[in-house]
């Protein structure tokens, strides 16, 4: 049998232990067997081999692969900047691996905030005497004292109570502490029976003695750490995106490079000279601005949702968030204002707005009273602290709780009310509070507008009635009571004889950004699932409230039900349009993640409680509620929400979404350029041309000009209509056909003509004939490379408007939208014609000084490619339009 199945006398029995509590010997025999009560790491991985894992990625091996041929290539050719370029491409790979080591260690913490919740030393009997025992060493058998303040260090079977209660937050997110005592409970699941006190639970008020039945790992805080650990760590979307373009950079890098070595050798170069513009078309075909542009995007977003109450723990959390299909979300503090507040009332026959409850007579002035004294609350500088509800109901009765009761009763799970004893003149009155199936049968008045009456078979159906339309509405109902008592009336006859005196509904309200945001996620086509314990009816209700259910009968699957589903049936049930999970358990929404990703959904999740861990790390992306999460859900997620705010994850979608679609456009602007800086090198093999272009001059196009204007595009804030469209497939790429048809197919030829058609009006203009060849020092040929170089960085300028939209006017963006754009194309400027009209420049670029007349001819060339673009984007408007 259970342990919570068990009396009390059968627990000791069970495990083989005493109210005395165990001998020093035997603890210790138990302790060699059973191991330290402390939760325990599964082989983690050292800190060295995981800062060395940064570097040695497939994108990471190819730099490394540039970098090395680039210092080669020095070796044998010196002063082409081959060797400038391999430490360059060296700093990227040392910033970037540091960086993500960085973000990796300090997302890894979760274990460490489940080992705080356990206290370090504890209050054991051994051997009759009551001693002090380091907490790592209680073993099962052991029996702990505990009090107020304590935190529970095993999971524990209560043997004796005095009034002790116990706040589950920790464990559960839920703050309202319950009763436990000492009573089997055969009926219950263990992490909720009366009698259970579970590992890092704190101890809110009372005293117990309790029976330790686990420790360590087999706790049910030791199964949520295991959990947490083996869960694993979610690839996002974008790191696989990552993944993927490293792997076809790599072979569109390395063949493009033999190939061009191959036509090299056989037009007649000598080796070694093949060999340098093989490295060096390799090295322009690996985009080195990728992962700063990458990180720059996501840290940009970060920073503009930090202003927006999210707080991002992992940088790639913020595209996976805008790749996001399914959202499932908790109800209470989430969607709703996690406050309750009266709502309605049943007073006097009546169903009134609870605030008409002091227009009913007799019993609205008698139902005032009873909210306002029936509470436990305390008082913290002016605040009420406490049950939510006692508070709503305080609130209700004017805002100030009652005197101090001379006794009372406390509440209980199974009993489902609580009674406090006032004394008032020559009697005392019993104020009761509870659940109407609890109060109802001890009650045989009933309050009226003028007096007390009996209660009728009709009045118990009224009241039944109005308490399934309140629960219906959403609310949470609760009756009152009350009764006056000659003083010295036995305890166990008080709950009889009550006047019933009304019903109250109480309800956390949505919170008034959420059906917006709600509308806003079936618009961008985002699936929203609530996930909640509360019941049904009160998590239907408010569903319909923030618009997630606008059918008559959505899918509604309660805790119970979900547990005899197996895999199968739960992801056929996720096809519902419309789905509630209520009355679950945190282990069970891990279990409802874990079948939406098996359907291929990329699934966002809520949690706040330590049980909720194992789904938030186990999702696509975790969402921590800031305000009334555990550390231990902050730490396990990948982002937190500073204000509890549903409407909070769909502004952070938004940003995710941008994050994409800049990263397309700097992928766009950066691979156009790859095309003029081929073309010269195909003509000189194939058509023994002069070499329109050298390495050094590529590289600084790379690695320079091209680098701060692409940035800019990284940081584009989101448009407007990013929410109305549904979320990217799976299969839709970085690189796709579309971007490499547009940057390969169109821009890229369009920049590659305007060069050549420059290089070569500059050597036809110098007296250049066909066939004829040029030294590499010659002032001819010096003039015409630059002109190609200055051709090619005007022509990105121009195409720096043109990437901003793949189909929107370039004419339709203001530059002060984006301010790194003004600084980008400055920053481009400038460096353009520090190559050209420096020595230094002119020495380290093969470069001489331009004329007006080749900065026109680059502006004209400029101003085609962007008209070129904007008929493009026409058209593809006007073939979406009809």
């Amino acid at each position: 049998m259970r342990i919570q199945d068990l009396s009390v006398d059968a627990v000791y029995d069970a495990l083989a232990t005493t109210p005395e509590g165990l001998s020093a010997a035997e603890a210790a025999r138990r302790l060699a067997e059973y191991g330290r009560n402390q939760v325990e790491r599964i082989a983690p991985v050292s800190l060295l081999r995981r800062f060395a894992r940064q570097f040695i990625h497939l994108f990471a091996v190819v730099l490394w692969l540039a970098a090395a041929m680039a210092f080669v290539a020095e070796t044998f050719q010196p002063g082409q900047g081959m060797g400038t370029l391999g430490i360059a491409i060296i700093l990227v790979i040392v910033i970037n691996g540091s960086f993500s080591f960085f973000q990796e260690y300090r997302s890894e913490r979760a274990l460490e905030s489940l080992v705080l919740l356990l206290p370090l030393n504890v209050k054991a009997r051994r051997g009759g005497a009551l001693v002090e025992v380091a907490a790592t060493e209680l073993v099962p058998g052991d029996i702990v004292v505990l009090e107020e303040g304590n935190a529970v260090p095993a999971d524990c079977r209560v043997i004796r109570s005095m009034g002790v209660q116990v706040n589950l937050a920790s464990i559960t997110g839920e703050s309202v502490p319950v009763v436990r005592d000492a009573e089997a409970d055969p009926k219950a699941e263990p992490s909720a029976a009366r009698n259970i006190l579970p590992a890092g639970a704190d101890i809110a008020a009372g005293e117990a003695e309790a029976v330790i039945f686990a420790t360590g790992m087999r706790t049910m805080l030791g199964a949520i750490a295991h959990l947490t650990q083996t869960a694993g760590q979610q690839t996002s979307p974008l790191q696989k995106e990552v993944i993927r373009l490293s792997r076809i950079i790599s072979v569109m890098a390395v063949g493009s490079g033999l190939a061009f070595f191959a036509i090299g050798m056989s037009g007649g170069m000598e080796i070694w000279h093949a060999s340098i513009f093989a490295i060096g078309l390799m090295v322009a075909n690996v985009p080195e601005g990728l992962l700063p542009t990458v990180t720059l995007a996501l840290a940009m977003a970060s920073r503009r949702l930090a202003a927006k109450n999210v707080l991002v723990r992992k940088l790639t959390g913020v595209e996976t968030l805008g790749s996001t299909t399914v959202i499932c979300t908790d109800k209470t503090g989430t969607l709703t204002e996690n406050r309750m507040q009266a709502k309605q009332a049943f007073i006097a026959g009546q169903l009134v707005e609870a605030s008409a409850v002091a227009e009913a007579g007799l019993a609205g002035k008698l139902a005032l009273e009873t909210a306002g004294l029936c509470q436990t609350l305390d008082v913290v500088d002016h605040q009420l602290v406490g049950d939510p509800t006692e508070i709503a109901l305080v609130q209700l009765a004017g805002g100030k709780p009652g005197g101090e009761p001379v006794d009372g009763i406390s509440f209980d799970s199974t009993r489902r009310r609580m009674s406090l004893l006032y004394a008032q003149a020559d009697t005392v009155v019993l104020h009761v509070k509870g659940a109407l199936e609890s109060l109802l049968p001890l009650c045989d008045r009933i309050a009226a507008t003028d007096g007390v009456q009996t209660i009728t078979e009709a009045d118990r159906e009224a009241l039944s009635q109005a308490e399934i339309h309140m629960a219906e509405a959403g609310m949470r109902v609760l009756a009152l009571a009350r009764r006056e008592m000659v003083p010295g009336t036995a305890k166990e006859e008080w709950e009889s004889n009550l006047v019933l005196l009304g019903l109250i509904g109480l309800q956390d309200p949505p919170r008034p950004a959420v059906p917006d945001a709600v509308a806003r996620c079936r618009k961008a086509g985002i699936k929203v699932v609530m996930v909640t314990g509360d019941h049904p009816r009160t998590a239907e209700a408010v569903a319909r409230q923030v618009g997630l259910v606008t059918r008559p009968h959505p899918r509604i699957i309660v805790g119970d039900h979900l547990e005899r589903m197996n895999k199968t049936q739960l992801q056929l049930a996720l096809d519902a349009p419309e789905i509630i999970f209520a009355r679950t358990r945190a282990d069970q929404k891990w279990r409802i993640v874990e079948a939406l990703q098996a359907k291929g959904e990329v699934v966002a999740v809520t949690g706040d409680g330590v049980n909720d861990a194992p789904a938030l790390k186990q999702a696509d992306i975790g969402i921590a509620m800031g305000a009334s999460g555990t550390d231990v859900a902050r730490q396990a997620a990948d982002m937190v929400l500073l204000d509890d705010n549903f409407a909070s994850i769909v502004a952070a979608i938004e940003e995710g979404r941008a994050v994409f679609d800049n990263i397309r456009k700097f992928l766009t602007y950066i691979l156009t350029s790859n095309i003029p800086e081929i073309v010269p090198y195909l003509l000189f093999a194939v058509f023994n041309v002069p070499l329109g272009l050298t390495v050094a001059q590529i590289l600084a196009i790379d690695l320079g000009t091209d680098m701060v204007p692409a940035l800019a595009l990284a940081v584009e804030r989101p448009h407007p209509e990013v929410m109305n469209r549904p979320p990217r497939r799976r299969s839709e790429r970085l690189i796709d056909t579309g971007l490499l048809i547009r940057a390969y197919g169109f821009l890229g030829p369009l920049q590659a003509a305007g060069a050549m058609a420059a290089f070569f009006i500059v050597l036809a203009g110098g007296g250049w004939s066909w066939g004829q060849e040029l030294a590499t020092d010659a002032p001819l040929y010096l003039h015409a490379t630059t002109a190609c170089l200055a051709t090619v960085v005007v022509m990105q300028m121009a195409n720096l408007f043109a990437c901003r939209s793949h189909d929107r006017s370039a004419f339709r963006f203001s530059p002060h939208t984006n301010r790194l754009i003004p600084i980008g194309l400055a920053f481009e400027a400038a460096l353009i014609a520090a190559l050209v009209y420096t020595p230094v420049g002119n020495a380290l670029f093969a470069t001489t000084l331009l004329d007006v007349n080749d900065w026109l001819r680059a502006g004209l060339f400029a101003l085609l490619l962007l008209l070129a673009e904007e008929a493009r984007k026409l058209i593809v408007r006007q073939f979406r339009a009809g």
